[in-house]
C-alpha cells in the first residue's frame, strides 16, 4: 500500500538547492545500487574501492559520495546509528526515485533501487566467532518502526514472529517485534560460501536493549539467553545489530531490494570482542563491492 497522492511541502521537505531535507540529494544524483553503513567515516573506506568519484555530499550524519565501479554508478551512504535514522534515509531515497519534485505526485513508472547495508555486530551463536559475515537473511526488529506502516503485515514473516514471541515470553512492554526477510535475488548474488546466513535481531538501542547491564538493571535479564534458544525451521538467531530490520521492511514496502550484512565484531556468548575490526570490515567491504558491480 503506498500512497499516490500530491504530497504536501510539510511532509517531504525538498531544500531550496532542490535537494531532499535530511540527506541533501538531488534526484540527479541517485545511484540505484547503493551501499549503507552507519559510520560517517566509513563512507570514504567505501569510495577507496570505487573507480571514480563524482560527487560528495555531508549533512549532519548523512555523507554521500557518488562513483562508479566497473562501469555501473554505485554511491556510498552513512546513515548514522539506529532504526530511526533508518526511516529518515529510506524514505528521501525513495522519494529522490519516486517522486517528481516538481509535480510532488508520485511517478508512474517505479525505480527500483538495490541497496546493501555493511555493518558491525555482536554474534550469539558459537558458530559465528568474531570476524564472521553474518548475512541477516532474515532481520528481526526490535525497534518498531514497521508497526506505523499499513503493510507491514504483507511484508513480514507473521508465523515466525509468534514463534518468537511465544518462546521467549516477549514482554508486551516492548515493541512488537517484526521479521522480515532480505531480498533474495541480492542475496544470491552477494553471499557465497564465506558468509554465513542466519537470523540478525535489529535492536533499538545498543546497551539496555541488546542486554547489556552497566549501571542501569535490565528489565528481562533472561531475555538473550531465551533468544540465544530459539529455534525457527532449523536456524538459529545469530546476531545482534540496529537497522537492518527496518532497512529490508521498508524496503519490501517501497518496492527496493535490500539486504543486510554484518562484521562480527563481538562474541555475547564467548564475551570476546575485537576493537580492531577495521580490517575485516575493509575486507567484507571489498567483495560487497566487487559482486554488487559485477
Amino acid at each position: 500500500m503506498v500512497n499516490q497522492k500530491p504530497i504536501p511541502d510539510s511532509e517531504l521537505i525538498i531544500n531550496s538547492d532542490g535537494s531532499v531535507f535530511h540527506i541533501h540529494l538531488r534526484p540527479d544524483q541517485l545511484c540505484d545500487n547503493i551501499i549503507v553503513c552507519g559510520d560517517p567515516g566509513r563512507v570514504d573506506m567505501i569510495a577507496s574501492f570505487f573507480d571514480t568519484r563524482d560527487f560528495e555530499v555531508s549533512s549532519r550524519e548523512f555523507h554521500t559520495i557518488g562513483g562508479t565501479r566497473n562501469g555501473k554508478p554505485i554511491m556510498a551512504l552513512s546513515h548514522g546509528i539506529g532504526p530511526d535514522n533508518i526511516d529518515i534515509v529510506m524514505t528521501e531515497l525513495d522519494a529522490l526515485a519516486n517522486v517528481d519534485f516538481e509535480t510532488r505526485l508520485p511517478k508512474r513508472e517505479h525505480r527500483t533501487l538495490r541497496i546493501v547495508r555493511i555493518g558491525t555486530s555482536g554474534g550469539l551463536q558459537p558458530y559465528v566467532p568474531v570476524g564472521t559475515p553474518v548475512i541477516a537473511g532474515k532481520a528481526i526488529g526490535f525497534d518498531g518502526v514497521l508497526n506505523f506502516y499499513a503493510a507491514r503485515n504483507e511484508v513480514s514473516d507473521l508465523e515466525f514472529e509468534r514463534s518468537f514471541c511465544d518462546f521467549v515470553k516477549w514482554n508486551p512492554l516492548f515493541a512488537k517485534p517484526y521479521v522480515v526477510d532480505a531480498d533474495a535475488e541480492l542475496v544470491a548474488q552477494i553471499g557465497r560460501d564465506d558468509m554465513v546466513r542466519g537470523y540478525t535481531i535489529s535492536a533499538v538501542g545498543f546497551y539496555g536493549p541488546q542486554g547489556r547491564l552497566v549501571r542501569a538493571e535490565l528489565a528481562e535479564p533472561e531475555l538473550n539467553k531465551r533468544i540465544e534458544q530459539f529455534e525457527f525451521n532449523g536456524g538459529h538467531i545469530t546476531n545482534y545489530e540496529m537497522e537492518g530490520a527496518a532497512l529490508q521492511g521498508l524496503c519490501k514496502i517501497l518496492g527496493h531490494k535490500a539486504m543486510t550484512v554484518c562484521s562480527i565484531i563481538a562474541n555475547r556468548v564467548a564475551t570476546s570482542a575485537n576493537p580492531n575490526y577495521k580490517t575485516a570490515v575493509r575486507d567484507l567491504i571489498a567483495i560487497v563491492i566487487d559482486r554488487l558491480t559485477e
